[in-house]
């Protein structure tokens, strides 16, 4: 995935605690940018894509993207597993637009966009 200057980007484990710690962090970075309004969506959203990745790769290392450009913010998880992602229609129904990218290194990125 692309990144900008203010984009935050962070490492973790895939655990339990990993969709509240992204969730801290990416509201820090929403109300930077002027864009708390969309918080609880951008929310949902980590939290599922999160969730997904944890239970994809338990314990192993997940990768968490929050970043904005001129189409919106992007939210996107990197994992190492090359399985396609299941269950998004929670992210689908939020997002203006969501899908998933194999990564040149290995594993994949799923990412969300949302319209500030």
């Amino acid at each position: 995935m692309l990144t900008t200057p203010d984009c935050l980007l962070l490492s973790m484990p895939a655990s339990k605690a990993a969709p509240g710690l992204a969730r801290t962090l990416t509201m820090a970075r929403l109300r930077k940018w002027g864009c708390a309004h969309i918080s609880d969506d951008a929310f949902l959203i980590a939290s599922e894509l999160i969730s997904n990745a944890v239970v994809a790769t338990p314990g192993e290392e997940i990768r968490y993207q929050c970043s904005r450009d001129v189409a919106g913010v992007l939210i996107a998880v990197w994992d190492a597993s090359p399985a396609r992602p299941r269950g998004l229609p929670i992210v689908a129904a939020l997002a203006a637009e969501c899908g998933y990218s194999p990564d040149p290194t290995g594993g994949k990125w799923v990412w969300a966009r949302l319209k500030p």
